[in-house]
C-alpha cells in the first residue's frame, strides 16, 4: 500500500490559532478538522481522557467568549461558535495529547505540523517583542534628542534674528545722568 504526502500549509494552521485569556490555543472544531475527525469524535476521545487534559493544556469557553468568537466570525456554522456547546481550546501540550488520544495515523502526523505551527507564532511573537523594546528605547532616544534640537534651533533663531531684533541694544548708550555706559 503506498504512502501518501500529507500536506498542510502552514498558514492554514497558523490561522487556527487564536488568542483566548492571554494564551495560544486551537479550538476543538480546528483540530477536529486537521486531524480528521469530526469534532463530536474529538470530544468524545476528550471526555474518556480527561486526566490527560489539565487546565494548562485545555479549557471549556466561557459563554462570552463564545459570543464573542460567534461575532468575530459573524457566522452561525459549526465551525467557530454555532454549536449548542461551548468548545475546547487547546494549548500546544493539548494539542499533541489530542493526537495521541485520537491515535489515528493523521492526527499523529498532522501533530508534528500544529507543534511547528506553535512554535513558529511564538518566535514570531518573540521578535515582536524585542523589536518593540528596542523601539521604545528609541523613542526615549529621540525625545531627549529633540529636545537638544529644540533648543539649537532656537538659538540659531536667534543669533539669525540680530540684536535689534531680539530687543538688544548694541553699544554705548547715555544713562539718565548723562554718563555713557555699555550694553551687555
Amino acid at each position: 500500500m503506498p504512502k501518501t504526502v500529507l500536506f498542510i500549509p502552514k498558514e492554514r494552521i497558523e490561522s487556527g490559532i487564536l488568542l483566548i485569556r492571554g494564551r495560544k490555543v486551537m479550538l476543538d472544531s480546528d483540530l477536529a478538522e486537521l486531524y480528521g475527525v469530526s469534532t463530536k469524535r474529538l470530544n468524545e476521545q476528550i471526555k474518556r481522557n480527561t486526566a490527560r487534559f489539565p487546565v494548562d493544556f485545555m479549557f471549556q469557553l466561557s459563554f462570552r467568549e463564545k459570543a464573542i468568537l460567534r461575532s468575530q466570525f459573524a457566522t452561525s456554522s459549526g465551525r467557530h461558535g454555532g454549536r449548542r456547546y461551548r468548545p475546547y481550546a487547546f494549548t500546544e501540550h493539548g494539542a499533541i495529547v489530542v493526537a495521541v488520544v485520537l491515535s489515528t495515523r493523521r492526527a499523529i502526523a498532522v501533530s508534528v505540523y500544529v507543534v511547528r505551527a506553535f512554535v513558529n507564532l511564538r518566535e514570531i511573537l518573540g521578535k515582536h517583542k524585542e523589536l518593540a523594546r528596542k523601539l521604545t528605547q528609541l523613542e526615549g532616544r529621540i525625545e531627549v534628542h529633540d529636545e537638544r534640537i529644540v533648543s539649537l534651533f532656537e538659538a540659531i533663531r536667534r543669533l539669525i534674528q540680530g540684536p535689534e531684533q531680539r530687543g538688544e541694544r548694541i553699544g554705548f548708550h547715555a544713562g539718565s545722568s548723562g554718563e555713557l555706559r555699555r550694553d551687555p
